[in-house]
């Protein structure tokens, strides 16, 4: 059993905490397997119902450990591409399909696909230190994990490019402000809440917000008339759940639903 991701499972939310504190928690094989068999748990396991990814340590993630790269060593130039298809990139994709939240907690700094790992997620915050850095100008790489994707869409072409292109660090508080991230929490009181953010929507009606996520993500390549099709589908979906009846129930009566998530 490896600990480079530590998990646990309380009150419904999946809290997986990458484990290399040593290494700023920087990626190895061991650490993306981890991290996959944990993520595919939340995929499988109805119990989960909200997931918190964050870091152990003083950062969330420096990207890929260059420490097995080392071209002194001499040997064949590595092929990143397999290393993205086989490792990073379903990574990704388990995140961005995953039918439940997916909250991170960036408790220090989120360097090259660290930084792109937490920008799949659907909340991100940030300790008040934090920082985010687009590393792969420092050596000789594209931004990889989603990121040019991510920034894209989230900051626009000249401030993804900026960011990209210098690697300049972007402190939390200038995430916020641009929009990259949902929010700033005072360092020591971020773990704290972020886990009570995700027992909030772990408690909430689940399947109506994997359906929300779904939408959300759909819209930034849907038409207008694609969107609205996916919106009725989804809110018949929605519709029928146990946990609509029990919303209006719980309003009709004047009291808190218990949601179930079906």
């Amino acid at each position: 059993m490896t600990d480079t991701v530590l998990t646990t499972l309380v009150e419904g939310v999946l809290t997986l905490t990458l484990n290399r504190p040593e290494k700023l928690n920087s990626f190895n094989e061991e650490m993306h397997l981890a991290l996959r068999t944990g993520l595919e748990m939340a995929h499988e396991d109805p119990t989960v119902r909200a997931v918190l990814l964050t870091g152990n340590g003083r950062a969330f993630s420096a990207g890929q450990d260059l420490g097995d790269r080392d071209p002194r060593k001499g040997g064949p130039a590595p092929d990143l591409g397999h290393t993205l298809d086989t490792f990073y990139n379903p990574t990704l994709r388990l995140i961005r399909n995953l039918q439940k939240p997916v909250i991170c907690a960036v408790n220090g700094v989120a360097a090259g696909a660290g930084a792109n790992l937490a920008f799949a997620c659907d909340i991100v915050l940030a300790a008040k230190s934090a920082k985010f850095i687009q590393a792969f100008a420092k050596i000789g790489l594209v931004p990889d994990a989603g990121g040019t994707w991510s920034l894209a869409r989230i900051l626009g072409e000249p401030r993804a490019k900026a960011l990209a292109l210098t690697a300049e660090p972007l402190m939390a508080e200038k995430a916020a402000d641009w929009g990259l991230i949902w929010k700033v929490v005072e360092d020591d009181a971020l773990l704290a809440e972020a886990t009570a953010l995700a027992t909030q929507l772990a408690a909430g009606p689940t399947l109506g917000l994997g359906l929300t996520k779904h939408l959300i993500q759909a819209a930034a390549t849907n038409s207008l008339d694609e969107q609205l099709d996916l919106e009725r589908d989804c809110q018949r979906r929605a519709g029928r759940s146990s946990d609509y009846a029990e919303g209006v129930t719980a309003f009709l009566e004047k009291r808190k639903p218990e949601f179930s998530g079906q």
